[in-house]
């Protein structure tokens, strides 16, 4: 009786290991956060069959969003059906159809497979989000951060599932840009990261991995370039525009680094410097700009003001 008890036992254990290391197939997505990135997501995730959330602190906000998330769909079919605006309509009105917003995120968790946080750049904010939404979402849901510069070990740390917590960092405008950058912490199981990288193949994106590193690939190479743009104007080496020239004709880039400075935000970008300075202040590379503060402390803070390295009225 007891050997056959143990058998039982030892069945019931394997089929439980065995269920906790398959991926998840992610169907139902909640996105938190309805700014330009987070809308994004959400589109892109309901426009490829996921039944997807939308979560903001407010029914105006949302409402922005989704006005947003309707005149990007209209944008993009224009060109996927140049000459079918039947069937244009068809794909925005099923995508919409899968689409649906909510102020209360601890309502909306309960059924999710995967949850997108896409708010302001702050650890404290976010780690907050996550120790509430913890206690709400099932036990298999992926948590996942779309944060450009902290680090994710430090959010995933606010919760009891670190091994189902691992980053998605997209980037802007999410429609267009096709890469998705997976970042995979010590504590992420490798189920929880195989299923990171097929959602993000769902959704037409290709992925790329990542450890846990400050500004991962994409921005840990960038922004120091960035940086050092800005310090070759200090100096008074070369104008901004001369600088912006020779990076667009001699090394083919499609903007210069004052035009993308002015595009990303220039307090996005002193954000992610003075961070990085904090964590690895010997670092020249990290190093802050004085110019750079100064714009950001008279906020000229690039496109979204009118002004930033350029003037834009």
């Amino acid at each position: 009786m007891a050997s056959a008890s143990r058998q039982l036992l030892a069945r019931c254990m394997s089929s439980s290991a065995t269920a906790a290391a398959k991926k998840i197939a992610i169907k139902h997505v909640t996105v938190i956060g309805g700014g330009l990135m987070g809308a994004g997501i959400a589109q892109v995730a309901a426009a490829t069959g996921h039944t997807v959330v939308l979560v903001d602190q407010t029914d105006d906000i949302l409402k922005k969003s989704a006005k947003s998330i309707e005149d990007s769909l209209k944008r993009v079919t224009k060109k996927m059906f140049a000459d079918k605006p039947e069937s244009a309509s068809q794909f925005i009105e099923k995508t919409l159809s899968h689409f649906s917003t909510s102020t209360d995120p601890a309502a909306v968790v309960h059924s999710t497979d995967l949850v997108v946080e896409a708010i302001v750049e702050n650890l404290e904010v976010k780690n907050e989000l996550f120790k509430r939404l913890d206690k709400f979402a099932p036990e298999h849901t992926i948590f996942a951060s779309n944060t450009s510069s902290l680090p994710i070990t430090d959010i995933a740390n606010s919760t009891t599932r670190q091994d189902r917590f691992g980053g998605l960092h997209f980037f802007n405008p999410v429609p267009m840009m096709k890469l998705v950058e997976v970042i995979k912490t010590p504590m992420t199981s490798q189920t929880t990261f195989d299923s990171l990288m097929d959602f993000s193949k769902a959704l037409g994106k290709t992925p790329v991995s990542c450890k846990d590193t400050p500004g991962f690939i994409v921005n840990r190479l960038l922004v120091p370039y960035l940086m050092e743009s800005v310090r070759l104007h200090e100096r008074g080496h070369a104008s901004k525009e001369d600088i912006d020239v020779a990076m667009k004709l001699g090394a083919g880039y499609p903007m210069g680094p004052f035009e993308l400075l002015d595009y990303v935000g220039l307090d996005t970008s002193k954000y992610i410097i003075d961070g990085w300075h904090q964590l690895e202040p010997e670092n020249p590379l990290f190093a802050p700009s004085e110019l750079l503060n100064k714009l950001v402390a008279e906020k000229k803070l690039g496109k979204k003001t009118g002004e930033g390295f350029y003037k834009y009225r």
